[in-house]
């Protein structure tokens, strides 16, 4: 009888190590495939960044230190009652420095010493001006000075003489008009208090010491107001009593109103 057909194949351990080893191959192959796109990869960044670095150096060097974006003007705009010459000058950009290198914030603050600028505000307008937009002061009373009158704003700082009030502004005498002058500063706030009616019948405040206010009123009406406190409640009793008769009204007292 003819023995078994003999088995030629290989034995079963040296299949598994065959396998591996072919694994192991195509895991290097892959692995150097992707070392390889790493290495582009990286190329291509430190490429990109080179341009980067180099664009950002030109265009430093451009707007920093050469004429293309130079200085050429001043544009000045909200002035009305200050010149915007004047407000150009005070502001002292030098012509013909970077425009990028221009201290805005200096600026700004030179404006505003001019006494008629309540605010400024400096931008750059490329690829040559200096923008300068002023907000101006608007006059909250008008304080007589001999054969002058000196304008305040609600703050207090007199920043312009004319000579004569503008109509319908409301006169205030004081001493010595001022942002620090405490009369100054109480018959301000007894303006922003009065009620229309008053308002329509004020000739002027005086503010002789701030517990001395009185107002005085048309048809040779006098209201005594005392200091500045309880404003609103002094305003509104002086109006109650416009219809009485009498020249002096006194409300210095809110809760005891005299007319006499």
């Amino acid at each position: 009888m003819a023995g078994a057909a003999r088995d030629t194949r290989p034995p079963r351990r040296w299949r598994l190590v065959q396998a591996r080893r072919q694994a192991l191959s195509a895991l290097l192959r892959r692995l150097v495939a992707r070392a390889r796109r790493n290495r582009r990869r990286t190329a291509l960044t430190l490429s990109v960044t080179a341009v980067t670095v180099a664009v950002l150096v030109a265009g430093y060097v451009v707007v920093y230190h050469t004429g293309a974006f130079a200085v050429r003007g001043v544009t000045v705009r909200g002035a009305r009652t200050v010149s915007a010459r004047t407000v150009a000058r005070t502001a002292a950009v030098p012509s013909g420095i970077p425009l990028a290198g221009v201290d805005l914030a200096a600026v700004a603050a030179r404006v505003r010493r001019l006494a008629p600028v309540a605010k400024a505000d400096v931008t750059r307008a490329w690829p040559h001006t200096v923008v300068v937009t002023v907000t101006e002061r608007t006059p909250a009373a008008a304080v007589p000075d001999g054969s002058s009158v000196r304008l305040v704003d609600r703050s207090g700082v007199v920043f312009r003489t004319v000579p004569a009030a503008p109509r319908r502004l409301p006169t205030l005498v004081v001493a010595h008009p001022g942002p620090h002058d405490v009369s100054t500063l109480a018959g301000l706030q007894v303006l922003g208090q009065l009620t229309p009616r008053l308002r329509a019948r004020l000739v002027r405040v005086e503010v002789p010491r701030p517990t001395r206010i009185r107002l005085v009123l048309a048809h040779g009406r006098t209201v005594v107001w005392g200091d500045s406190s309880s404003g609103a409640r002094k305003a509104a009793a002086a109006t109650a009593l416009l219809g009485k008769t009498g020249d002096v009204i006194d409300v210095s007292a809110p809760d005891l109103v005299v007319v006499r």
